[in-house]
């Protein structure tokens, strides 16, 4: 289930996790954003968790097993937990040039 894809110019720059309900960081529970120019992709290895864009908290994604989310720069997410899970999640650095343009219509991050 993948919502976006990366952008062609995208490269990988650090992998988080993977992560379980025993050590994920408190900070992925609470609101927060990608900085300008970072990508990422959120994959679920076991278990489910959902994931809720900040300006859409009445519509969270399930993911389960194999399911990814690609991230884009500036849009305020969180996850929710219920049980087990295993997630991993891949940062992606965008060329300066094209970051400002690239994000697909419904992506933007609210004004």
């Amino acid at each position: 289930m993948m919502a976006a894809r990366l952008p062609d110019d995208c490269e990988a720059y650090r992998r988080l996790g993977p992560f379980t309900a025993a050590t994920l960081p408190s900070g992925l529970l609470r609101a927060h954003a990608l900085k300008p120019g970072c990508w990422g992709v959120l994959t679920i290895a076991t278990g489910r968790i959902d994931f809720v864009w900040e300006d859409a908290p009445d519509r969270p994604i399930r993911l389960r097993v194999g399911d990814d989310v690609v991230i884009p720069p500036e849009r305020r997410h969180h996850i929710a937990v219920d049980g087990e899970f295993t997630l991993e999640i891949g940062l992606y650095r965008q060329s300066e040039s094209s970051a400002a343009t690239s994000l697909p219509p419904g992506l933007l991050p609210p004004p």
